[in-house]
């Protein structure tokens, strides 16, 4: 089978106040031709660290990487002839051109002919609604628009394989939901390309990958499907608890036995927090509700939970991606 991506055992090691942190260990994969591919994990875990190696803006320290059957060390330039990045909340351009005038620059940067660069322009302010911003100064554009801009910006020469690190971060929920369709569309009804897409983001993932992998502290903990990743976890039991405070000690689940993992979301604004919980059967639960008890918390609900592709995670690494954060509800 031909992968547009492959890594064999790559390890990224860097230098942290004179000492080695190890920022990928050991980390293959292999992303078959037109296929969505997730990267999923929490701010720190790698992702970017390894889309960077990818799109040879960083060397490896040890191990293999090809894109396109081409070396990512030994065969950069070939590389870079065939693929494009979008990083989410990335300046996409200079700030006194226009929409327009910034593909067109970009355009030409990858040998574009007049004519081609004009229609292409044209073609992808089209399709990503934003016809009517064509001559607004891109540091006029609302956040919104610059990532639309953005990600034009990515597709401008047609790359075999699109890097996308984080293209909906920080966008409201109409825009992401535009951008993620217009992705789909691209990979898989033109099938104009593979995209290899990092995300902590489990619904966004959820709806447009093929498969995914799921990437802690620089290792990939499991990847397949998002459905078959979820039907591992048909055995156990998910449930929400609610609970009246955000100040509640919750230490005691950390050693409790039967417990495959465990988050908490936490409200300043409600003074509620919500465990879930993933259990190997009932009776742990009934153990839990019992301890809250014991601290006098008044439990306002316990609903039962169909597995995410978040409670996959927590099931591997025993933690979820806000763990003891406060945050307030929006």
């Amino acid at each position: 089978m031909q992968y547009s991506v492959e890594t064999q055992d790559v390890v990224r090691i860097f230098k942290a106040h004179d000492k080695p942190v190890t920022a990928l260990d050991k980390v293959s994969i292999s992303i078959r031709e037109g296929e969505i591919f997730g990267l999923l994990g929490p701010n720190g875990a790698g992702k970017t660290t390894l889309i960077k190696i990818l799109t040879t803006l960083l060397l490896p320290t040890k191990g293999e990487a090809y894109v396109g059957g081409f070396s990512v060390v030994k065969e950069s330039e070939k590389v870079r002839k065939i693929i494009n990045l979008v990083s989410g909340g990335e300046t996409p351009g200079y700030g006194i051109l226009t929409a327009s005038e910034n593909l067109w620059f970009f355009s030409q940067l990858y040998g574009l002919s007049f004519s081609a660069a004009k229609e292409k322009t044209k073609q992808l302010m089209k399709d990503l609604d934003f016809e009517e911003y064509a001559k607004t100064r891109m540091s006029k554009l609302s956040t919104g628009y610059k990532q639309r801009l953005n990600l034009a910006r990515g597709l401008i020469n047609d790359p075999k394989i699109l890097f996308l690190d984080e293209p909906t971060l920080g966008l409201d929920v109409l825009t992401s939901k535009k951008m993620r369709g217009y992705i789909v569309d691209w990979a898989k009804r033109e099938k104009k390309g593979t995209v290899l897409l990092t995300t902590h983001y489990m619904a966004e993932a959820d709806e447009m990958c093929d498969r995914v992998a799921i990437i802690d502290r620089g290792r990939i903990l499991a990847w397949d499907s998002p459905l078959k990743l979820k039907e591992n976890l048909k055995e156990n039991v998910i449930m929400k608890i609610e609970v009246s405070s955000v100040q509640a000690d919750f230490g005691f689940l950390e050693k409790m036995v039967g417990l495959a993992g465990c988050s908490q979301t936490r409200s300043i604004q409600t003074d509620t927090t919500t465990l879930k919980v993933i259990a190997r059967d009932e009776q742990v639960l009934s153990v839990i509700t019992a301890k809250l008890e014991e601290q006098k918390l008044k439990i306002l609900g316990v609903n039962k939970a169909e597995p995410t592709l978040e409670d996959v995670y927590i099931s591997l690494v025993g933690r979820g991606f806000e763990e003891q954060e406060a945050h307030v509800s929006a």
